[in-house]
C-alpha cells in the first residue's frame, strides 16, 4: 500500500534540507533557481502537496491568517438580496446578499491568496468571540479582530507572540497603542450625509436611529450627525432618537413604526446607522402609505449591495469594506516579514476615506 509523500521524502530525494523545501513553497525567490526547480521536479514525481503543518516545520508558521468578529447575520437582508438580484444567477445573488463582515472577508481572502496564505474565520454570535480567540491565535500566524469584540487583556497577551491588526473603531485602550489599526472615517461620512439633507434638501426635522450595544463605529457616526445638526442650528440631544438591540432589517422596520407613532410632527428624514435597518424602514413606510422621499427621506450607512437594489435606491455612506480586509492582510504580512528579519517598526494607524452615495431615497436622482 502506497503512503502519502512527506516533506522529508522531498528533502531526501532532492538532497536538500527540510528548511529549503519549506522556503521553496513559502518564499521561492529566496532559493536559487536551479535548486528550486530540482525540488519542484521531485515533488511532482512523488505527488507531494505541501500542507500547512509541513510548511511550518522550519519556520514554525502555519501559512494561515485569522479573522475574529461577531456574526451579526440578517436573514431578512439575505432573502431580499436574492429577490432583488433574481434572474442574474447565483453569483449575482451572493454579491447582493453580502453584508458588512462578508465584504471584509472577501477583501482578506483576496489579499491572503495573493500572498500564499489561507484564511481562518472565527465568527460567533452566541457567547461572543472571546471563547474563540485562544483557539484562533494558536492556529494562525497573525490575525485581524474587530474592535471591542475581544477583551483588551487577551489581545495584549496574544500580540506578544504574533501580529494583531484591529479593525474598525478607535483604539479603546492605551494598552493597545502598539497594535496596527484600521478604521474608516465614520464621523466624516455621517456629517457630510447629514449636511446634504439639511443644506441641499432643506430638511430640518431629523431622527437618528443607533445601536444599543457599544459600537465605536456607530458612536462615531452619531457624533458626525450631531456635529452637522448643531452647525446648522438644529437642536439635537446627546443620544440618538432611538436605539435598537440589533442592526437588522426587522429592527429597522420596528424603529420606523415607533418613530412614526410618536406624538408631534412627523420627522422629515430618518437616518439609520446602517443600511440593513434603513431597508427595513422602507418596508414600514410603504406599508403605511408614506412615499419616500416625498413624505419621509431615508438614509443608511455602509454601502452594501442591497442598498442599490431596493426601491427607491438608498442614499447611504459607502465605506471601503473590502479594502479594509485587504489592508489588514497587507499589514499582517508586513509584520510577519519584519519579525522574521528581526525588525521593529512603529504601529500603523490608518483611516480609510468614505463617500456619500446620493440616491433616490433622499430626493436625489439615482446615479
Amino acid at each position: 500500500m502506497s503512503t502519502t509523500p512527506t516533506v522529508y521524502d522531498v528533502a531526501e530525494r532532492s538532497g536538500v534540507s527540510i528548511a529549503t523545501v519549506s522556503r521553496v513553497y513559502r518564499n521561492p525567490d529566496s532559493v536559487r533557481a536551479q535548486t528550486r526547480e530540482r525540488v519542484l521536479a521531485v515533488a511532482r514525481d512523488l505527488g507531494y502537496v505541501p500542507s500547512g503543518n509541513a510548511r511550518g516545520l522550519a519556520s514554525r508558521s502555519t501559512g494561515v491568517l485569522g479573522l475574529c468578529f461577531p456574526d451579526y447575520s440578517d436573514p431578512d437582508a439575505e432573502s431580499e438580496a436574492e429577490a432583488g438580484a433574481g434572474g442574474h444567477g447565483d453569483e449575482a445573488d451572493d454579491e447582493a446578499a453580502m453584508l458588512y463582515s462578508d465584504q471584509i472577508i472577501r477583501g482578506m481572502e483576496r489579499a491572503a491568496r495573493r500572498h500564499g496564505y489561507a484564511l481562518l474565520i472565527a465568527a460567533s454570535l452566541k457567547g461572543g468571540p472571546e471563547s474563540l480567540v485562544a483557539k484562533v491565535a494558536g492556529r494562525v500566524d497573525g490575525f485581524a479582530v474587530l474592535a471591542r469584540t475581544v477583551p483588551t487583556e487577551e489581545l495584549e497577551v496574544i500580540s506578544r507572540r504574533q501580529p494583531v491588526v484591529m479593525l474598525a473603531g478607535p483604539r479603546e485602550s492605551n494598552d493597545l497603542d502598539h497594535l496596527d489599526h484600521i478604521e474608516v472615517a465614520n464621523a466624516d461620512g455621517q456629517r457630510e450625509l447629514t449636511r446634504h439633507l439639511i443644506e441641499d434638501h432643506g430638511l430640518r426635522r431629523l431622527a437618528y436611529v443607533g445601536f444599543a450595544e457599544e459600537s465605536p463605529d456607530v458612536e462615531a457616526r452619531f457624533r458626525g450627525y450631531v456635529e452637522a445638526c448643531r452647525a446648522a442650528g438644529i437642536e439635537v440631544g446627546a443620544e440618538p432618537d432611538l436605539r435598537v438591540a440589533m442592526m437588522t432589517q426587522a429592527e429597522g422596520a420596528r424603529a420606523a413604526e415607533a418613530l412614526l407613532d410618536r406624538p408631534g410632527e412627523r420627522p422629515e428624514a430618518l437616518l439609520f446607522a446602517n443600511d440593513q435597518m434603513a431597508v427595513g424602514a422602507l418596508h414600514t413606510l410603504d406599508r403605511r402609505g408614506l412615499r419616500v422621499p416625498q413624505d419621509v427621506a431615508v438614509t443608511g450607512f455602509d454601502g452594501i449591495a442591497l442598498s442599490r437594489l431596493v426601491r427607491p435606491a438608498l442614499t447611504t455612506v459607502r465605506q471601503p469594506m473590502r479594502r479594509m480586509g485587504e489592508e489588514a492582510v497587507e499589514l499582517l504580512v508586513r509584520r510577519l516579514s519584519d519579525r522574521a528579519q528581526g525588525k521593529t517598526e512603529d504601529p500603523v494607524s490608518m483611516t480609510l476615506p468614505v463617500s456619500v452615495a446620493r440616491r433616490a431615497s433622499c430626493g436625489c436622482r439615482a446615479a
